[in-house]
């Protein structure tokens, strides 16, 4: 008898932090947010940025999680105060 071969976990580690789909922003959607234009926020996103937006890449779409935008921005808060 060979002995069974585990298949590899699909489960998530306890490390990682879950994700809300709804937390998920197109480009449009952090503009209307943040009440800027495109642009601006294509601009801020860009590696070379010196305080860039957090943002992941996705083949050629930028998405943008609204949790870590929050934070970006109290952190420019804090950093003027």
């Amino acid at each position: 008898m060979h002995p069974k071969k585990s298949s590899p976990s699909l489960a998530v580690p306890p490390s990682s932090v879950q994700i809300d789909p709804a937390d998920i922003l197109t480009i449009e959607e952090l503009a209307a947010r943040l009440k800027t234009s495109k642009r601006w926020c294509y601009e801020k996103s860009r590696k070379r940025c010196l305080d860039p937006l957090p943002v992941f890449r996705m083949g050629k779409y930028l998405r943008f999680s609204w949790v870590d935008i929050s934070a970006w921005l109290q952190q420019r808060k804090t950093a003027r105060s």
